[in-house]
């Protein structure tokens, strides 16, 4: 399910993940199980960065057509 999100969303549920890191208030296991998600959706992020960097470089080619 996690893959289906866009960067946006991805980003969102990161976000959440970090304020829930930052109040404090997690015991030890909630705040590991925390920052595991937010590598999830930090990876997420980071592939959908990559394929837009993808898709912004091949457009940008000299002799493409599109």
């Amino acid at each position: 399910m996690s893959q289906d999100l866009t960067y946006e969303q991805a980003l969102d549920k990161l976000d959440e993940q970090l304020k829930l890191l930052e109040d404090g208030n997690l015991s030890l296991d909630d705040a590991l199980n925390a920052v595991d998600q937010a590598r999830i959706y930090l990876r997420i992020c980071t592939e959908r960065l990559d394929a837009a960097r993808k898709r912004i470089e091949v457009r940008a080619e000299p002799g493409s057509s599109e």
